[in-house]
């Protein structure tokens, strides 16, 4: 039996091999799965994914499992509860944005009737399927993370740069980035 070919970024290293095969890519339409990512990836500014998913299970118990109504609501009490919890990322602007992204998303949500609704409408709905065969061909921002990101921020949104929503966009399956000799590829593909 052949190993399965995967995207060199994800190594050896088991979480990011898990993390690879099972969600990377794949579409995402669950709203509190699409605020957690949302949440996480403006986490992971000026640090390693790995640094993230290595306390994702940390973030889920101190945010409520991204609760979006619960979240909304955290005081300045909480703020500073959560800025001593050495499971999560303590910085202040990141913490204080995930709460001001909770109550922006409320916002959406009523608008839009959902969250997953407001951010595929900006794809048609569908995944973005690129072709890319190896790190020369990503890229870090496009059109549409563009206008995504500058939405997000005129609706009272931060850690919202292109970069951080291209990255959102390619973990909850928005765009396929997969490499094309990749095994996710070729079933996000077949679908």
């Amino acid at each position: 039996m052949s190993e399965k070919k995967r995207c060199s970024w994800c190594g050896d290293s088991q979480i990011y091999v898990d993390y690879h095969d099972n969600e990377w890519g794949r579409p995402q339409h669950d709203d509190r799965r699409l605020f957690e990512m949302l949440i996480l990836e403006g986490a992971q500014a000026g640090l390693s994914w790995i640094t993230i998913l290595k306390k994702r299970e940390n973030y889920r118990a101190a945010f409520d499992n991204f609760d979006v109504e619960k979240v909304a609501q955290y005081d300045d009490a909480k703020i500073e509860a959560l800025l001593q919890n050495p499971g999560i990322v303590r910085n202040r602007l990141k913490v204080t944005a995930a709460v001001k992204n909770a109550q922006a998303v409320l916002k959406i949500k009523a608008e839009f009737g959902s969250l997953d609704n407001y951010l595929w409408g900006f794809v048609d709905h569908k995944p973005i399927v690129n072709r890319f065969v190896g790190y020369d061909d990503f890229v870090t921002t496009s059109p549409v993370s563009d206008a995504i990101s500058k939405d997000l921020k005129k609706r009272g949104c931060n850690f919202v740069g292109s970069t951080i929503i291209y990255a959102f966009m390619q973990a909850a399956g928005m765009v396929n980035d997969h490499f094309v000799d990749c095994f996710v590829y070729e079933e996000l593909t077949k679908t």
